[in-house]
């Protein structure tokens, strides 16, 4: 997601939803994978590239925003905009030939004179096509066709504001319901039925934040876990009832909230910057405990960090000047274990036992996920632009895509 130099750079694209039904073992359909966790169960990728990095299958010239894509049934989903309209796009997964194209007209304007483009990358599940636009258009279309099924405007529904940059947080899909980090009053988070557009539920106040949720296990129970404006909010996603609540954010209101919340074995990561730094909990007693928080272990401006093992790899420091470092931290204490300084920021996947990293200059590398040291395979310029949009890997081809183009790299052997 954009975020203006003088506020902080947002949680681009946060994208967007969480393990959605029936998806295939090389799909990757929504915002950080199948399980939003960025990490892919994807081997046989190539340990050594060519000199001039991993061969391309193909690139697309494509219009603005930071929505990484999603990838579902052999075809990429592309959520772009091109003049006026924001268009959602479905292209071949393996040779980029287009596909059904649905366009609407979008009233944004950032008003930092950023990228005025989608921030949320797409949810696939159920053979529908879910997107979110910074001003809130959330679309539902036919997976096959690109037909409208629904449409409606959430900011306008339940009068939240557009923050900095827009809506960018995606939805998620869990116990049947769409879920959205709307913002409104009596409406932080509001459930769709995925099939009409309408309401089903509706809580909390918290304003929306940049960051897209998770859904996962928490003390006993299926929880969606959101990271919002305010902090934690664990909900049942079946009512809408608060499970568990945690009040985390900045003091300067010049922040945002942009990495998606990590969930292991019962236990919440949140990290974010701006001096709010990160917190690891873990319910106790119907609440939520600290198990360490600190500024100074893993404080992540936008990208969303992994976890490989007992350790969590991710960047750490504020996108601005260039100075943040690719650190490698213990989850259960927050012990910095290492630190490639000056890394700069990058979105992260853990595959086939590395991390595939594709940084803001556009360069796609490639190190190991271990805890003794840094090792770099390989590096490679794939892209010339701005590239914030999250990475997705799908069926060995990795997709990535920064203002103007979207590549598609083959990573197999």
């Amino acid at each position: 997601m954009p975020p203006p130099r003088a506020v902080g750079f947002l949680v681009l694209a946060a994208a967007a939803g969480l393990r959605p039904p029936a998806a295939r073992a090389g799909d990757w359909p929504q915002f950080a994978g199948p399980h939003r966790d960025g990490t892919s169960a994807e081997a046989g990728l190539a340990r050594a590239w060519p000199p001039g990095g991993p061969p391309v299958a193909w690139a697309k010239d494509v219009g603005a925003g930071f929505a990484g894509v999603a990838v579902a049934g052999g075809k990429v989903f592309l959520f772009h905009r091109v003049g006026g309209d924001e268009v959602v796009r479905q292209l071949d997964a393996a040779t980029g030939a287009e596909g059904w194209a649905h366009a609407y007209p979008t009233r944004y304007v950032d008003d930092f004179g950023f990228d005025p483009g989608p921030r949320a990358t797409p949810l696939v599940a159920g053979g529908r096509v879910f997107t979110l636009g910074p001003n809130g258009d959330l679309h539902a279309l036919d997976a096959a066709t690109g037909a409208k099924l629904w449409a409606r405007n959430v900011l306008a529904d339940y009068g939240a504001g557009k923050g900095y940059f827009g809506a960018a947080g995606s939805p998620a899909l869990a116990a049947g319901h769409l879920l959205v980090n709307v913002g409104g009053k009596g409406a932080g988070v509001v459930a769709f039925d995925p099939a009409t557009g309408a309401e089903v539920w509706k809580a909390t106040d918290d304003a929306a934040s940049y960051s897209s949720p998770a859904v996962a296990e928490v003390g006993g129970k299926t929880l969606a876990v959101f990271f919002t404006r305010a902090g934690l909010q664990a909900l049942d996603p079946k009512s809408g009832a608060v499970a568990y609540s945690f009040p985390w954010r900045s003091r300067l209101d010049a922040s945002v909230n942009a990495a998606t919340p990590l969930v292991r074995d019962g236990e919440i990561f949140l990290t974010a910057s701006y001096g709010t730094g990160a917190v690891l909990l873990r319910p106790k007693g119907g609440e939520l405990e600290e198990v360490w928080s600190n500024d100074r272990s893993l404080s992540c401006h936008y990208n969303t960090p992994v976890r490989v093992g007992d350790h969590l790899y991710g960047i750490h420091g504020r996108q601005e000047g260039g100075g943040a470092e690719l650190r490698c931290v213990a989850w259960k204490t927050g012990e910095v274990k290492w630190a490639k300084e000056r890394f700069g920021c990058a979105g992260l996947i853990a595959a086939d036992g590395g991390i595939l990293a594709v940084t803001e200059g556009g360069e796609l590398v490639r190190f190991d996920a271990d805890p003794a040291g840094y090792t770099e395979r390989g590096r490679a310029a794939v892209l010339t632009g701005v590239t914030r949009a999250a990475p997705a890997l799908a069926d060995g081809r990795l997709y990535v895509r920064d203002e103007k183009r979207l590549v598609c790299v083959n990573l197999r052997k």
